[in-house]
């Protein structure tokens, strides 16, 4: 098996786990997102591209859903890193802060609709 094929499927039960074990911002995030309040668009979680796990992806609109915890604070540069090779292959790439989440879901909600409407890349 060559070393991609393995990463793949890390990859993959990675995120299997991670998507059944979400943190509290991502499950109440999803909770919203999953009940399709945007406008009928369809989300998955926990999904992979490129090599990265992504919190949410609108597929149909290109959009990734991020939602940042206090670790992504000693990160950014990776996060910057992962986010311009995302946008290179066409997604757009919002990050939401995972205390918003919690404390104004109906203004978090927002920001992800008005991702939604931004013309695409």
């Amino acid at each position: 098996m060559s070393y991609a094929t393995k990463r793949a499927a890390l990859l993959a039960s990675r995120a299997a786990t991670m998507r059944h074990d979400p943190s509290p911002p991502e499950a109440t995030l999803w909770a919203a997102l999953v009940s399709r309040k945007l406008g009928g668009v369809a989300f998955r979680r926990q999904v992979t591209i490129a090599g990265y796990i992504c919190d949410f992806v609108a597929a149909k609109c290109k959009l990734i859903v991020e939602v940042d915890g206090a670790h992504h604070q000693q990160q950014r540069a990776a996060d910057a890193r992962r986010d311009r090779k995302l946008q290179r292959l066409g997604y757009r790439v919002l990050r939401i802060e995972a205390q918003l989440v919690m404390r104004r879901l109906p203004e978090a909600l927002e920001r992800v609709r008005k991702a939604l409407d931004a013309p695409p890349l």
